[in-house]
């Protein structure tokens, strides 16, 4: 599967990283590599989360044109 990620740092200089298809899976790290592998994880563990409590895999999200 694949799945659309944010990437962000925060103010400690933390990087974020969030899939926006599943509610509640973030992770960080002290590097953005650390927190791409971090966020692979969170994927596989959030997925076996919803799964067992019968949830929705994923939620619809699509990308949109906002004229600027």
């Amino acid at each position: 599967m694949k799945f659309n990620v944010t990437i962000d740092r925060d103010e400690d200089g933390v990087w974020i990283v969030e899939c926006p298809a599943i509610p509640g899976c973030v992770t960080q790290g002290s590097t953005k590599d650390e927190a791409l592998t971090n966020i692979d994880e969170a994927i596989k563990l959030c997925l076996e989360v919803r799964a067992e409590e019968g949830l929705p895999l994923t939620i619809e999200t699509r990308q949109i044109e906002v004229a600027a």
